[in-house]
């Protein structure tokens, strides 16, 4: 299912009904509402901020304005939450707004457009606990359990040079994966590593 425009306008207006129908009814509807993702004001500037996204595990593509005015848009979290959602068991968790902002750093340091293939995104626990038995380079209490971390690649853009430039940033962490040819990037306390 590929994501354009006017699905993401559709789906993200459906998502508001489907929050004020339940603000109004007195219930709460979890992790999908749109208080999920109140108006917060980048941190980033006053720019307007896009970003394209390709789900290497569903074929989904996103390509959209998360920040406008120097606000995020939360129709545009809401579709990111969709996209980088559990794909093993569908479940979504809202996902650091921060993060983008780095993915779009991360892209402008080596001179691309932020358009980025994503491995892993959002992590159920019960997903991070099966890989984490699999594998040592899964940490037990991953930031991706949390929304704050992403997998990911640049077509034409080395992964090397792709995890340098991060490092150049000192934001978050980075970690270069050389086997499987991939970065991964959070919001979490700037550290580097291989794995």
């Amino acid at each position: 299912m590929s994501w354009n425009r006017r699905r993401v306008l559709r789906a993200g207006g459906a998502l508001a009904g489907m929050s004020a129908a339940a603000l109004l009814a007195g219930r709460s509807m979890g992790r999908e509402t749109a208080a999920a993702h109140p108006v917060v004001r980048s941190k980033v500037g006053s720019g307007d901020r896009r970003i394209a996204l390709l789900n290497l595990h569903t074929d989904e593509r996103l390509e959209i304005e998360y920040s406008h005015a120097g606000e995020y848009v939360p129709e545009a979290l809401s579709a990111i939450e969709v996209l980088l959602r559990d794909f093993r068991t569908g479940e979504r968790h809202v996902i650091d707004a921060g993060l983008m902002d780095y993915l779009v750093d991360v892209a402008h340091t080596v001179g691309a457009d932020p358009e980025f293939s994503v491995i892993s995104g959002y992590r159920s626990p019960q997903t991070n606990a099966v890989l984490h038995e699999k594998s040592a380079g899964v940490a037990q209490h991953s930031l991706h359990m949390q929304g704050r971390a992403i997998d990911v690649r640049m077509s034409g853009i080395d992964c090397a040079s792709l995890a340098t430039r991060a490092e150049d940033l000192q934001r978050g962490g980075v970690g270069y994966y050389r086997a499987s040819n991939f970065v991964h990037l959070d919001t979490g306390a700037f550290r580097t590593w291989k794995g």
